[in-house]
């Protein structure tokens, strides 16, 4: 799991984003080969914090889906798209979005 803001900063800027209806990914390549990190960030002008937290347990839930079909040895950021409106996404939706994301960028 990405933590520190340093470890956001690198894959936010080295990384290559894929955008989709409700989410956007930043992949960087990591040099441990063995495992994904994964970092969750959605801004607080989004919705509040209860939406908030549990559009993070939607992207996480999803993500845990499909982790066993993906390519090891990335880091891997979950950004909410501004442009989406979190009131009504349910987990189908958002696991849909990876689904289609992670298909284009090859990772599975």
């Amino acid at each position: 799991m990405l933590k520190k803001n340093y470890e956001f900063r690198k894959v936010l800027t080295k990384g290559k984003p894929f955008f989709g209806k409700y989410i956007v990914v930043f992949i960087y390549k990591n040099k441990k080969q063995l495992f994904n990190f994964l970092g969750l960030a959605i801004s607080a002008k989004t919705c509040k914090s209860v939406r908030r937290n549990r559009l993070k347990r939607l992207i996480r839930e999803s993500y845990y889906f499909y982790e066993d079909q993906m390519t090891v040895g990335n880091n891997i950021v979950f950004l909410w798209n501004k442009k989406a409106d979190p009131k009504n996404v349910g987990f189908q939706d958002i696991k849909m979005d990876m689904g289609r994301i992670l298909h284009k960028v090859e990772v599975i």
